[in-house]
């Protein structure tokens, strides 16, 4: 029988036990409503605040900086719409960001651009990293807003956040990230490295889909995203998601209670992966080596479809991806590894492999034994390979 791997963590991960069991009181006991006044409303309330204060504790925040969403797109949009639609106003019309940034941000950045704003775009290099003085020279007087992912949702690449940041802090420019792939893998702090505004999504730490949050430093003032309630200090109404929100406290908790060890192992089964997978003739991998998510594993291997090196490992029982899920759909090449400088034929062979603790050494030996035979069915069967095979380029 073959073996089952879900090794797509990056796109989501499973609703963890502990996780599960903390939420479901909440469906069926606890269940009333944070904004009524009798006392199962407050009791709701009250679990309501000290989620929000413990997950304001685990990124270095203030529990009144936490504001609840339905996820990490949510916050990357409220956070660039607002701040662009509020500083635009003092004639503040310039953002900057990176071509490697998630969809959630380049798509928001390219509807303000048809608003009358301008986006400068920085590149990222062959490793994959943003460099800061690129950022520094960048910043013009009419800059509102810098928004740089923490890490790559793809390549896994890890930016140099806390340099950004001292930078836009210097010049007086709001600092916002896309901490979606970070939080939960990395230690964050948003005061010792100057971050204004941070992104952060449930289902990427085991816990739900539908529940994310937008840490807002105080005194950065951000207009409602959503008029109807005083729900969220009046900037979002909508009676909460507390069954979500308790969800997203536990699994923090779980994230970073033993956050160095697991990525010490980690590291090592992706390290192994890499090195395995290296072995195969014309593959490459994707992104620094060293700074990178704990569990990414991005490589190429020429001569191939990515689209059909999925469906194999699928067939055998593997969860992968060749890119962001939220693309998944395209068949356009990936735009972070084009913007890396990965040609369209190159770039089409991706493989992204993304670990979480539940995954197990012996995951990666399957991976190992199954791919170099996949990629090697793929290539026989594909004009291209010979193409390259004759050129010998």
């Amino acid at each position: 029988m073959k073996r089952f791997v879900y090794a797509d963590n990056a796109a989501t991960t499973p609703v963890s036990k502990t996780v599960l069991e903390a939420m479901l009181p909440f469906y069926t006991e606890k269940y009333g409503n944070p904004s009524s006044l009798y006392s199962v409303g407050r009791d709701a309330k009250k679990i309501l605040e000290e989620a929000r204060e413990n997950i304001a504790r685990h990124l270095g925040a203030l529990p009144n900086e936490i504001f609840f969403t339905s996820g990490g797109s949510e916050a990357d949009n409220w956070a660039i719409k607002g701040i662009a639609y509020e500083l635009g106003k003092k004639g503040k019309k310039h953002i900057i960001t990176s071509k490697f940034e998630h969809h959630a941000v380049l798509h928001t950045v390219q509807a303000l651009a048809k608003d009358g704003f301008e986006v400068t775009y920085l590149d990222v290099y062959e490793n994959g990293i943003v460099k800061p003085e690129d950022v520094e020279n960048a910043i013009r007087e009419d800059t509102a807003l810098v928004t740089i992912m923490y890490a790559n949702n793809e390549i896994g690449t890890i930016q140099p956040i806390t340099e950004i940041g001292t930078i836009c802090k210097n010049h007086g420019i709001l600092f916002h990230t896309d901490a979606v792939q970070a939080v939960g893998n990395i230690r964050i702090n948003v005061k010792d490295e100057n971050i204004d505004m941070l992104s952060l999504s449930g289902h990427k730490l085991h816990a739900p889909k539908g529940i994310g949050a937008l840490y807002v430093r105080r005194g950065v003032r951000l207009p409602n995203l959503i008029a109807g309630g005083a729900q969220e200090r009046g900037k979002r109404a909508g009676t909460e998601n507390v069954a979500s929100i308790v969800a997203l406290s536990v699994a923090l908790d779980e994230a970073y209670a033993n956050l160095e060890e697991r990525n010490a192992r980690l590291i090592r089964m992706r390290d192994r992966l890499i090195k395995g997978a290296a072995t195969i003739e014309r593959s490459r991998l994707n992104g620094d080596p060293i700074k990178r998510l704990p569990g990414n594993f991005n490589m190429c291997f020429e001569g191939i479809e990515g689209e059909s090196l999925l469906l194999k490992l699928d067939f055998a029982g593997i969860c992968g991806s060749s890119g962001s899920a939220c693309t998944s759909g395209s068949l356009d090449p990936s735009h972070v590894l084009l913007a890396i400088g990965l040609p369209h034929e190159i770039a089409h062979g991706s493989l992204r492999i993304s670990f979480s603790d539940q995954n197990t050494e012996e995951d990666v030996d399957y991976i190992l034994e199954v791919l170099p035979n996949i990629v090697s069915y793929l290539r026989e069967m594909s004009p291209l390979w010979d193409e390259i095979m004759s050129k010998n380029v």
